[in-house]
């Protein structure tokens, strides 16, 4: 019987990433199941706090991403400022004013709260890992792709709370930014740093351990995804948007990613870039941080019933753009 259910399970598996989906998608998708099936745990009320757990969970993943920036190969994606330029102009500013324009779409109290899911997505930085990957199976440049994602999560530590600042300041006087930032601060930006000064001493560990530390990362990003979702089954929050609203949110996904892909792709060529650069350019200017996304609506939305819709968008960018991404770098690496 376990022979049996463990071959089933392989097979899922295995259709899974023919489709494009990895075994952490489908966990993402699991402890959401999880969360409105059983949703106790993950709440204020509950005798462990996974909420905390979560908390400091957030600055050991950083920790761990300080220990793998190498500083060399930092140094050797310097040179190519116009890449890079276009790239966080993409990330920090049409981002966010494409999303911008959306707002007066999103008519209603809850809706409003689903434009800021969506705001917040936008105003997120590039993601790390999957991007130096892609671009690598593509052929594209990967020093500047390694510069690229990891200057953008330092960014966004500053970035994504002003833009967020800019956002909820409007609408209500509740929002303190310099508290948000100190926060972040604290509990990434200074492990990230720690993380880069015990590099000599512990690079090569981290490095030697990358698929270990990969996990870490993974069971705390779903740890917070779990308690996120906990509050909001919990408040009943996704009982007001119908499957139709929904349905046009992963559409409405669907379309910002390929929209930013193809202006990238349009203004690289305008500029002049060589085919690598034209690869890192588009891989890296249109994704978002799942990463940065769990970690900064623990602190800019610490407490809030909303943080399962607040994270919404960002899972199903998420997941689209490494199915969309992945088919599209081997696409490329065929024709090298």
């Amino acid at each position: 019987m376990k022979e049996n259910n463990s071959n089933s399970w392989q097979r899922i598996s295995t259709l899974a990433k023919r489709a494009g989906l990895d075994d952490f998608l489908l966990a993402l998708i699991g402890v959401v199941i999880l969360a409105y099936l059983w949703p106790y745990p993950g709440t204020d009320e509950s005798p462990v706090p996974l909420g905390e757990i979560a908390n400091y969970g957030v600055s050991l993943i950083f920790f761990f991403y300080g220990l793998r920036l190498s500083p060399q190969k930092l140094r050797a994606g310097l040179s190519n400022w116009r890449l890079h330029l276009v790239v966080h102009l993409a990330t920090f500013l049409l981002f966010p004013l494409l999303a911008l324009g959306t707002r007066p779409f999103f008519v209603g109290e809850e809706y409003q709260t689903l434009w800021l899911a969506i705001f917040f997505l936008a105003a997120l930085p590039s993601t790390v890992s999957s991007s130096v990957v892609m671009v690598s199976m593509a052929g594209g440049n990967i020093p500047a792709a390694i510069f690229n994602a990891s200057i953008s999560s330092l960014l966004g530590v500053f970035i994504t709370p002003l833009w967020m600042g800019l956002v909820l300041e409007t609408g209500s006087g509740e929002f303190d930014l310099t508290e948000v930032v100190i926060k972040l601060v604290i509990q990434v930006l200074l492990p990230v740093v720690l993380g880069v000064l015990l590099y000599g001493r512990w690079g090569a560990f981290a490095e030697r351990n990358k698929a270990t530390l990969r996990y870490i990362d993974q069971f705390i990003i779903l740890l917070i995804v779990y308690t996120s979702f906990c509050e909001s089954f919990e408040n009943r929050l996704f009982s007001q948007y119908s499957a139709g609203a929904m349905l046009w949110l992963v559409v409405g996904m669907v379309v910002l990613f390929f929209l930013i892909y193809y202006l990238l792709m349009v203004l690289s060529r305008l500029m002049g870039f060589n085919r690598e650069d034209q690869i890192t350019t588009v891989f890296c200017g249109s994704k978002k941080s799942l990463v940065q996304g769990a970690v900064m609506s623990k602190v800019l939305f610490a407490g809030a019933a909303s943080a399962g819709v607040i994270l919404l968008p960002i899972m199903i960018y998420h997941a689209f753009q490494l199915l969309a991404v992945s088919v599209i770098a081997q696409r490329l690496a065929r024709t090298t």
